[in-house]
């Protein structure tokens, strides 16, 4: 019986790394039709009784702003172009800071948001965490950088019910997602962390003020121009 739930199990773990493989593989190529969180959105609000539309638009690289994708990696992620989806320099601190106690906080890359976003669901299992870390490294290996951030700008979550760069620039703003200006760019990043709390449309003194800090490691990352490292080719994850 246990050489018989083995051998089941084995083969279920295979089926797993292919399929996921072929799926991720896919989604280099096909934008993806919507995400786990999504699903995860509308199962919550219908558990509380309290319906919403998901708006969402699939917008290709050429048709966001620079101003916002700079202002996304500045927020998020700024060692991006380097990194193969962990950096682990942010976790080492994360973890420290954990120790000594108060919030916590997190040291994800715009690559681990990507695969939590679009495959699993939230939490901070164990298992989501293991789930997580294999979902990136097929991200990292199959996508190019460029890839990454264009599904994370039409994944991540910018207001209620609200996904994407499309959605959120005309949602907040009025506009679409080429025409963000630099200002808006760092409103929407500022709001990244909380989204349904924070509003970019109407920012507290707190969202302006990392609205403003967004925008001066705009300038410190050299702007548009720093897009240019996304292309360039990055360190085996074993070197030094």
């Amino acid at each position: 019986m246990l050489r018989y739930l083995f051998r089941r199990l084995v083969k279920a773990l295979m089926w797993f790394v292919v399929g996921s493989v072929l799926l991720v593989l896919l989604f280099r190529f096909v934008p993806p039709p919507g995400t786990a969180l999504m699903v995860e959105r509308k199962i919550e609000s219908w558990v509380d009784n309290d319906p919403i539309d998901l708006q969402r638009t699939w917008k290709p690289w050429d048709e966001i702003s620079d101003n916002l994708k700079v202002a996304v990696i500045a927020s998020e992620d700024q060692k991006f172009p380097e990194h193969w989806g962990f950096d682990l320099d942010a976790i080492q601190a994360a973890l420290a800071h954990n120790e000594r106690g108060g919030s916590i906080r997190g040291a994800s890359t715009l690559s681990q948001q990507v695969s939590k976003n679009l495959f699993l669901w939230s939490g901070r299992s164990y298992l989501r965490k293991g789930l997580e870390a294999w979902f990136t490294a097929l991200i990292e290996v199959l996508w190019p950088k460029q890839r990454i951030l264009e599904v994370y700008l039409n994944s991540a979550e910018w207001d209620e019910g609200v996904f994407g760069a499309e959605a959120a620039a005309r949602h907040h703003f009025g506009v679409s997602a080429a025409d963000l200006s630099r200002q808006q760019a760092s409103l929407l990043a500022a709001v990244l962390p909380n989204p349904r709390v924070w509003s970019a449309a109407r920012p507290s003194t707190y969202v302006m003020q990392r609205a403003g800090w967004v925008r001066r490691q705009m300038s410190l990352l050299g702007e548009a121009d720093y897009l240019k490292r996304l292309y360039e080719t990055r360190k085996a994850p074993w070197a030094e």
